[in-house]
């Protein structure tokens, strides 16, 4: 099991709503958009790109303390398209560790507001794991490692 958890949800550029985020979750990289994000109306949608971001691993925090103790299974999206989403899906049998992998799911991006999925995350029944796409770490890690990315995303503005 890694001491740091190697992942990592990040912007890579400031301007422009499209390849302007990259997720890396152990050796593998995918790029996406912040286009969806953009998008969002919903009353919980903070202002710029940044406090969106920021809200969107709010949400994953809350999947991830959830799992301490009991165990179970979260899913949290990081890629909104018009046909799919990309999810990752954080399981733990003991509340302790927890094996996260990145995947895709049908369900479609823009039936989702990225600043208040929770309700839609339990739906995900179709989930595609991406090979080579996973980590194994501690909860409290992967809540840390969480927190990290929040804050540089929250940090970035607009």
């Amino acid at each position: 099991m890694q001491a740091d958890v190697t992942l990592h949800f990040e912007r890579v550029r400031t301007k422009g709503s499209h390849d302007d985020l990259r997720l890396r979750i152990g050796p593998h990289q995918h790029r996406c958009d912040s286009y969806y994000f953009a998008l969002d109306d919903s009353p919980a949608a903070p202002g710029n790109l940044g406090l969106r971001l920021s809200r969107l691993l709010k949400q994953w925090s809350s999947q991830v303390a959830s799992l301490m103790d009991e165990g179970g299974t979260a899913y949290l999206p990081y890629d909104f398209s018009d046909q799919c989403t990309a999810w990752l899906r954080v399981t733990s049998t003991d509340g302790q560790t927890a094996k996260v992998q990145a995947g895709w799911s049908l369900i479609e991006g823009w039936g989702i507001y990225p600043s208040d999925y929770l309700s839609t995350a339990p739906t995900v029944t179709d989930f595609d794991p991406i090979s080579g796409a996973q980590v194994e770490c501690s909860l409290i890690g992967l809540a840390a490692r969480i927190e990290a990315n929040r804050a540089i995303l929250e940090a970035t503005g607009p």
